[in-house]
């Protein structure tokens, strides 16, 4: 096993913080010019992941590859946990974790809703996030303690405090399965909220919370990467983030609202109503 470095006392930790970011939002920045120009021939060389609907292109490869050869070229100490690349072992306490182009097939189908999620860990503690819009030309960050920022503009998120009046946004897995699930899921929540958003990208659905452009977000079968840095952003937008289950946050489930939403939005996820719908969602 590869000894570590001790992890930096506060002082230390607050300029890696400020280095970090710089780095990452560095980073982002040329993985997401990356993208916008390749995006004229994002339908080449379309493989798939974790189903039949879960694609993958020469693009996230790319833009990974660009992304780690930016961070390891200042820091080649670093762990690195890519989407496309796996994981790469560190000595340094840093592990990077990056998503290269979360909304894969937003970007196939120039759909907008596609960014580059860039993450840093200091000793399993995720203390820097970017996210980089590409279509929308927005990047989104934070540092904890530091605040979120979309640009130079800090970032407040929604005060709203009746899930009545809530605008939710959710998204679904390409596992058929786990579809089925969440479809069922849906139908619970619908009929209850002022309505629902599905953008198709795990990461903008919680830079969204942090900046007020949704009320909520909650998904299932997502991924670290998916999460890592939104779920940054949207605690330094002073949202609250959970598991559904009340448990920590995670790839199995994770849950960024208004603080007085969580527990109604908790309770009516994991409880189903006690009204019966018929087919169309309408109440019996």
């Amino acid at each position: 096993m590869t000894a570590r470095e001790p992890a930096p006392p506060r002082t230390e930790l607050l300029a890696l913080r400020t280095e970090l970011l710089a780095l990452a939002l560095d980073a982002a920045g040329r993985a997401a010019d990356l993208l916008a120009d390749g995006s004229a021939s994002r339908r080449r060389d379309v493989a798939t992941k974790s189903s039949g609907t879960d694609m993958v292109t020469d693009m996230d490869r790319a833009a990974e590859a660009l992304i780690v050869r930016t961070l390891l070229g200042v820091r080649p100490a670093d762990a690195v946990l890519g989407e496309e690349g796996g994981e790469r072992a560190g000595t340094s306490g840093v592990r990077w974790i990056v998503d290269p182009l979360d909304g894969t097939t937003n970007y196939l189908y120039g759909h907008p809703g596609y960014a580059v999620s860039i993450a840093a860990e200091v000793d399993g503690v995720v203390e820097v996030g970017v996210v980089a819009d590409v279509s929308r030309n927005e990047t989104f960050s934070a540092s904890r303690g530091g605040r979120s920022h979309l640009e130079d503009v800090a970032l407040a998120g929604s005060t709203c405090t009746d899930l009545a009046q809530a605008l939710v946004a959710t998204g679904f897995s390409y596992r058929p399965e786990q579809r089925t699930v969440q479809a069922a899921r849906l139908r619970h929540v619908l009929p209850v909220v002022r309505d629902i958003r599905r953008n198709g990208a795990a990461a903008i659905d919680l830079c969204w919370v942090a900046c007020g452009r949704v009320d909520a977000y909650y998904e299932t079968d997502v991924q670290p990467w998916d999460v890592a840095a939104g779920l940054l952003i949207a605690e330094e937008a002073g949202m609250a983030t959970t598991g559904i289950d009340g448990g920590p946050a995670t790839g199995a489930s994770v849950l960024a609202a208004a603080p007085a939403l969580v527990e109604p939005l908790q309770a009516l996820l994991q409880e189903p109503p006690r009204r019966r719908y018929g087919r169309l969602g309408v109440p019996a």
